[in-house]
């Protein structure tokens, strides 16, 4: 008989794994994370702050938005696929706002992780689907503080100090490793983030290129800066 092909077949469907243990499929949505464009977020003793290139494919299309705001306290920046990302954040606004009405207060940072989680992972474990080729930055403040939470595509999740994904990840992380401090301020936070997505843009870094929001232990309020702001804040850089 001739020798097997290396995947003989594995990466076909989502429900069955390789000899190795793997799940080919999600490791191919991880790559389609990997070709999006750079979003990093930075945690702060006081808040959190997430970053996102921002670019289109022509000149004559606007830029899609990448940061958004799921409930008063929390927001969230993708790397990946547009319109799985807009599903999945769609079913987080109806899961915070469902839990306010119910409960009576914001939902925790973390369940909210975990409910979108759930979600992804369901898609990894079912003929019929693919995965979700996205991973999300949520940034948030609740009773217990401030959250920075990860998510991949295969459904895990994983609580930052700071943290970057997309095609320019790893030279924002290898600058985040250097100069991150654990009582870094949300203003040196914001300028981190800014070097940060400088490092992995390489070119074309620009207001009209970057997306920039924050959140503090003051207001507690998720907040998008406008360009003026960001433009501002790019020339101290």
């Amino acid at each position: 008989m001739f020798p097997a092909a290396p995947m003989a077949g594995y990466d076909r469907a989502i429900t069955i794994f390789s000899p190795e243990g793997r799940l080919y499929q999600v490791e191919y949505a991880y790559e389609a994370v990997k070709r999006g464009m750079t979003a990093l977020g930075v945690k702060a003793s006081d808040g959190v702050v997430l970053a996102v290139e921002k670019r289109s494919a022509s000149p004559l299309v606007e830029g899609t938005e990448k940061i958004k705001k799921i409930d008063d306290h929390v927001g969230v920046a993708f790397a990946g696929l547009f319109g799985d990302a807009r599903v999945l954040i769609d079913q987080a606004r109806i899961y915070a706002q469902t839990h306010r009405l119910i409960y009576g207060e914001p939902i925790p940072i973390e369940l909210l992780v975990k409910r979108i989680c759930d979600i992804k992972q369901m898609y990894t474990q079912h003929g019929g689907v693919r995965p979700f080729g996205v991973a999300f930055l949520f940034a948030g403040i609740d009773r217990k503080g401030s959250h920075l939470i990860q998510t991949d595509p295969g459904g895990t999740y994983l609580r930052c100090k700071a943290r970057a994904i997309g095609a320019g990840a790893q030279k924002a992380i290898d600058l985040f490793t250097k100069e991150y401090r654990e009582d870094i301020k949300i203003e040196e936070a914001v300028m981190l983030a800014l070097r940060g997505l400088r490092e992995a843009m390489e070119e074309g870094f620009s207001a009209e290129n970057i997306e920039l929001a924050k959140i503090d232990i003051y207001d507690k309020t998720f907040k998008i800066f406008t360009m003026s702001e960001v433009r501002e804040l790019i020339s101290k850089l």
